[in-house]
């Protein structure tokens, strides 16, 4: 039911079985049409385009950010091109000559990681990671890390980008940062628009880093930062192109009056994945197979599944003869992912798909 709204995507592409909608996502109809009125705006306002999008979209767009993650104050949300810019503006707080420690987990984004490790050789940080694996009792090290010494920041996917694992307790990590000095960063990448998060009672002691491409489910170009009260206008940053702020702005607005919200998207797709997990106990497949998904509790996990190949040569592998028979998927290093989006089939038809290989 929820496939009307992408109806051009879906009509550009009639034989795919589009299973890369955790990063890649079809773009929404209505994404096509704000790409145009901010061009019109543009040409309309001219000189006067800043004062009419600071007065009008971006509040609007805030209000919808904040309703979705139950945010009390939109105004401590700004935006930016990507992830990385925020990053930087974090990066801002510190003393030019000081030494960061950092509390973090060995399955952050590449683009964090990479930053940090950068800042660890050039000695102007020094790293704890925390190992993700095993789950079942990873938020109980990682508090216990937490409270081993005193960090500058700890940095945490809500969402990992390479298990899909959800962490469960966000605020009781939070709530064991005792140092109010300690920037608490977490990164809603793959949870924003996908599990349905408060974040009212942790608001003003998190900055909340998301975007619009990973689970948007819109396409890349605005990310957010909703920051604690106290810290203001300081991560404001410069003007960008607000293109993509109007497409998410189009997407929410539009899910919001069809009354689409995250714990009716969120259902739908765990409905997928269970459909697709009775499917692979229906076909004889030496890596696509329900034990190799890497899971420890599916009511509590992202919107993609993924499997633990042997090595990323396999990984690679594999992706490429589902993309030969049209099922598109992608990987990070050794692990195959199968993303979910809403506009996918009930049913498909997995064993059929597979014969073909």
């Amino acid at each position: 039911m929820y496939k009307k709204y992408y109806s051009q995507f879906l009509t550009a592409n009639p034989v795919i079985q589009h299973y890369s909608s955790h990063a890649h996502h079809y773009w929404p109809d209505v994404t096509r049409d704000a790409t145009l009125q901010y061009w019109d705006d543009s040409a309309k306002y001219v000189d006067d385009k800043l004062s009419y999008i600071f007065k009008t979209k971006i509040p609007s767009t805030q209000k919808l950010i904040a309703e979705t993650l139950n945010i009390s104050c939109p105004e401590k949300i700004f935006f930016a091109s990507n992830s990385q810019d925020l990053l930087n503006r974090l990066s801002s707080c510190f003393e030019a000559q000081k030494n960061i420690s950092i509390l973090t987990t060995d399955s952050e984004s590449y683009s964090f990681d990479l930053q940090i490790n950068h800042l660890a050789k050039d000695k102007f940080a020094s790293i704890d990671k925390v190992s993700t694996a095993p789950f079942d009792d990873f938020e109980e090290r990682f508090i216990e890390k937490i409270m081993s010494k005193q960090y500058d920041m700890i940095f945490l996917s809500h969402v990992f980008f390479n298990s899909g694992m959800v962490v469960k307790n966000l605020k009781k990590i939070v709530e064991s940062v005792k140092n109010g000095n300690t920037i608490i960063v977490i990164d809603g990448s793959h949870g924003f628009m996908a599990i349905p998060t408060d974040l009212r009672e942790i608001e003003d002691k998190i900055f909340y880093i998301a975007g619009s491409y990973e689970q948007g489910p819109i396409m890349e170009g605005c990310c957010f930062m909703a920051l604690p009260e106290r810290y203001g206008y300081k991560f404001a940053g410069a003007t960008i192109d607000f293109t993509a702020l109007y497409r998410l702005n189009a997407v929410l607005t539009l899910f919001k009056q069809e009354g689409l919200t995250v714990d009716k998207i969120h259902s739908h797709i765990q409905r997928l994945q269970q459909n697709f997990r009775n499917h692979l106990l229906e076909i004889d497949h030496h890596y696509l197979t329900e034990k190799n998904i890497i899971s420890v509790d599916y009511k509590h996990h992202g919107h993609f599944l993924t499997f633990a190949m042997p090595s990323s040569e396999h990984a690679k592998i594999m992706h490429d003869q589902l993309k030969s028979i049209n099922i598109g998927t992608d990987y990070i290093g050794s692990r195959l992912r199968f993303g979910f989006g809403i506009y996918q089939k009930d049913c498909i038809d997995l064993k059929a798909l597979i014969k073909k290989l």
